[in-house]
C-alpha cells in the first residue's frame, strides 16, 4: 500500500474505510505543463520555483492516495501531422523521463497485472494515454508503435475533427467515424489499446460502440444530462456501457461539471455527475478522470491531486458502499484493462 502521508491543506480526512481505496485516475496533463512551463525537465517539478505552477507533484499524489495514473501525452489538435507525431513522441519520452526521475514513487505499467503489482510495492503505477487521433497521422503503423512505447489508450479526437472521426466541438464532417475510423477502432482492440471516446462527437461514440468487440472508455468526461455541453456524454451512450463493458471516468473540469458553464464548480456537483453515471450505466461502469493540469480552474475543494479524499468522502456521505467506491477508484478501469488484454490475446 502507499504509505500514509499528512492530508493536504483543505483536503478533509477520508473515513477510515476509504483509506484502503487507491485512486486510478484516467487523465492527467502534467506532461504538457512540464513542456510548457518547466522546460520539459521533470527534475524542476521538485524545485521551489515550480510551486504553484502545477496541480500535480509526487507529494500531493501521495496525499491524494493515487495508486495509478494515466499520464496524457497530449499535443494540441492544431499541431498538424507529421509534426504531431514528433511532438507526441517527445511527450512519451518526457513521461518516461518523469518516471525515471522519481523511481521510488513512479513505475511504468503496461498491463493490469503491472498496475496491481506496482501498487502493492507502494509506488504509483504510471500508464500513458495519447490524446487525439491526429497524433498517428493516419497510420496504423504509428498506432502500433505507440503501443510498444507504453501507450494504452488513444483518444480518437481532441477538439478538432481528424480525417476519420468527428470531434465533439467541431462542425460535423463525417457523421461519426469513416471506414478508416472503424478500422482504427478494430486495430486498437486487436493490439490491446483502449479506444477513448472523450472529446468525440456523440455520433463518433455511437459508431465506435457499434464496432467495438471489447470495452471502450471515456477517460475524462461528464454527463450531458447534468451539464449540456457537447464534450459530455449523452444518456443513450452511457446506457450502452453495460453491454460494452466500458467505463466513463468523470472529469473535474468546471466547464463540464457546472450547468451554468462557468469556471466555478463544487465537490458536490462533481459527485452529482458520478451519481448520474452510476444511475444510468451502473456502478461497474464509472471511474474518475480528473484532468488535473489540463484546466486552470478546478472545483472548490478539488484544487489539486491531493484532494481526491474530499470527493470520496462526499460519495460515502451519500451512501456509496465500500464495494462501489472500490470499483469507482480502481476496480472498474482495472477490469476494462484486463478485458482489453484478453481480447487482444484471443
Amino acid at each position: 500500500m502507499i504509505p500514509e502521508a499528512p492530508e493536504a491543506s483543505g483536503a478533509p480526512e477520508a473515513p477510515f474505510s476509504l483509506k484502503s481505496h487507491l485512486v486510478f485516475d484516467g487523465h492527467n496533463d502534467l506532461a504538457w505543463q512540464l513542456r510548457e512551463r518547466l522546460g520539459s525537465d521533470p527534475a524542476r517539478l521538485a524545485t521551489p520555483a515550480a510551486a504553484g505552477l502545477t496541480q500535480t507533484d509526487v507529494p500531493r499524489l501521495r496525499r491524494g492516495r493515487v495508486g495509478a495514473q494515466f499520464w496524457s501525452v497530449y499535443v494540441p489538435a492544431t499541431e498538424t501531422a507529421p509534426p504531431a507525431v514528433t511532438a507526441t513522441l517527445e511527450q512519451i519520452d518526457l513521461v518516461h523521463r518523469l518516471i525515471g526521475r522519481y523511481p521510488d514513487d513512479l513505475e511504468l505499467a503496461r498491463t493490469a497485472a503491472d498496475v496491481i503489482a506496482i501498487m502493492a510495492r507502494g509506488k504509483i503505477a504510471s500508464l500513458l494515454g495519447a490524446e487525439g487521433g491526429h497524433c498517428i497521422d493516419g497510420s496504423l503503423g504509428v498506432l502500433r508503435m505507440l503501443y510498444r512505447l507504453g501507450v494504452r489508450y488513444l483518444t480518437l479526437t481532441h477538439n478538432r475533427n481528424v480525417p476519420w472521426a468527428d470531434a465533439a466541438i467541431d462542425a460535423p464532417v463525417h457523421g461519426g467515424l469513416t471506414g478508416f475510423g472503424r478500422e482504427v477502432v478494430r486495430e486498437l482492440q486487436r493490439i490491446g489499446m483502449l479506444a477513448d471516446l472523450s472529446h468525440t462527437s456523440a455520433a463518433t461514440a455511437r459508431d465506435a460502440l457499434d464496432v467495438a468487440r471489447g470495452p471502450v472508455i471515456f477517460s475524462h468526461s461528464c454527463a450531458r444530462a447534468l451539464c449540456d455541453r457537447p464534450r459530455n456524454v449523452p444518456d443513450d451512450v452511457l446506457a450502452r456501457l453495460p453491454a460494452n463493458g466500458g467505463v466513463c471516468m468523470v472529469t473535474f473540469v468546471p466547464a463540464f461539471v457546472a450547468p451554468d458553464r462557468g469556471d466555478h464548480a463544487t465537490v458536490a456537483q462533481v459527485a452529482d455527475h458520478v451519481d448520474h453515471v452510476r444511475t444510468v450505466a451502473g456502478a461497474a461502469h464509472v471511474g474518475l478522470g480528473s484532468d488535473f493540469d489540463g484546466s486552470a480552474a478546478m472545483p472548490d475543494g478539488l484544487g489539486d491531486v491531493s484532494c481526491y479524499p474530499a470527493l470520496l468522502t462526499e460519495l460515502a456521505r451519500r451512501g456509496w458502499s465500500d464495494a462501489d467506491i472500490a470499483g469507482l477508484t480502481s476496480g472498474n478501469i482495472l477490469r476494462v484493462l484486463r478485458a482489453a488484454e484478453a481480447l487482444a490475446a484471443s
